[in-house]
């Protein structure tokens, strides 16, 4: 059930999100030469831009525009032109004598199977889930979350979370049942829904939080990215606020794997990317989470690490990269792979860099300079 190896003549993409923009980048067969598209909406706060791989034309891009406020974007055209949704991720208006909430804007954008064209799933800040049925252009309310009084106390105030803000990101859709979905919130947990959206559970046994507090609150939980194999959905990898686990359903218990990362490093880190045809396959970037969490490489040295046994063992992988004075990190969304073999990896920078590798990370190679901080990096073949 794996992902399968791409077409090697086709033209591989990268799609980068920016605080002040999106790029797209279109490499030669070898993705050895790559050509620059952009910049689109240039000066406005992009999360999140999608291709879809049913179809590989239609673009979805999560915007936040300076005077009109968050929305989404629709391209047909690989972005030569744009249309903004009819209907963008709202909440539903509070009744009377009832506090009401706001979208501040979208974060996360998910297609789903190819059994379900046209839908696609919006997460929001602050927690909202969203559902278009009619491929991006109006989104309705997942209501089985979004109106749930129990679940509204779990997500917290509008202020709390991210230091810009609450987010539900990391859904993921099971490809084998279109109506198993999966997403996590910052703060609030990982929560699981087997009728597609309608109703939900915490999945949050196993994760550590901070002393003193219920661990079997999810509000007390941070989760920083969700992901699955999909040759193995039921292998999901975590990358928390206090370290990098793995669940094997239908267990329902995380189990820390990132104890074996060096201790020197640790395991604290934003993005987790898996191979999309070996489960046993992980890459993580960690950063420095000690003290008062700069936000940075360990001593200035980036690297990703990899494993290839599932998090029992983890390789250091910096050849091409600064080895020194690099005080950058990347963020949750910015670590993405493509579908080749070997595998390509990409990462964009809070300095506003792109790297790639050709070779599963073996070595790295510059793509740009000089972006504005990256948000998010995905990848497509056209």
């Amino acid at each position: 059930m794996g992902k399968p190896i791409k077409n090697t003549t086709a033209s591989q993409l990268v799609l980068v999100s920016t605080r002040k923009g999106a790029w797209i980048f279109k490499s030669d067969t070898t993705r050895r030469r790559w050509t620059t598209d952009g910049p689109h909406f240039l000066g406005h706060i992009v999360n999140h831009m999608v291709l879809d791989p049913r179809d590989d034309k239609t673009l979805l891009a999560a915007v936040k525009t300076g005077h009109l406020g968050p929305t989404i974007f629709k391209s047909t055209n690989l972005g030569r032109t744009w249309q903004e949704a009819v209907r963008p991720p709202a909440f539903a208006r509070a009744k009377e004598g009832e506090v009401g909430r706001s979208v501040d804007h979208t974060f996360w954008l998910t297609p789903s199977n190819a059994d379900e064209p046209g839908v696609w799933y919006a997460g929001t800040s602050p927690q909202g889930l969203f559902r278009s049925d009619d491929g991006g252009n109006s989104f309705e309310s997942v209501t089985g979350l979004n109106d749930d009084a129990h679940y509204r106390t779990l997500m917290g105030g509008e202020q709390e979370g991210t230091p810009d803000g609450p987010k539900l990101h990391s859904i993921l859709i099971d490809p084998r049942d279109s109506a198993h979905l999966y997403f996590a919130m910052s703060s609030g947990g990982v929560h699981e829904s087997r009728d597609r959206g309608k109703s939900w559970k915490p999945l949050i046994a196993g994760m550590e939080i901070m002393p003193g507090l219920d661990a079997t609150n999810p509000t007390f939980h941070d989760p920083h990215h969700v992901q699955f194999c999909p040759s193995n959905p039921d292998r999901l990898y975590q990358q928390n606020h206090f370290g990098i686990y793995r669940i094997d359903r239908p267990a329902d218990q995380w189990v820390r794997i990132g104890r074996k990362m060096p201790k020197r490093i640790g395991d604290i880190g934003f993005p987790v990317q898996v191979h999309p045809r070996d489960d046993k396959t992980v890459w993580v970037m960690p950063m420095d989470g000690t003290d008062v969490w700069p936000r940075t490489c360990p001593g200035g040295k980036p690297a990703l690490y990899v494993s290839h046994n599932g998090g029992g063992t983890w390789i250091r992988q910096s050849t091409g990269l600064p080895q020194d004075n690099a005080w950058w990190t990347i963020k949750r969304q910015a670590l993405a792979c493509d579908l080749r073999d070997p595998l390509g990896l990409y990462f964009g920078t809070t300095s506003g860099e792109i790297w790639f590798s050709r070779n599963e990370g073996e070595k790295w190679s510059n793509m740009a300079r000089h972006l504005p901080e990256i948000y998010a990096v995905e990848t497509a073949e056209i």
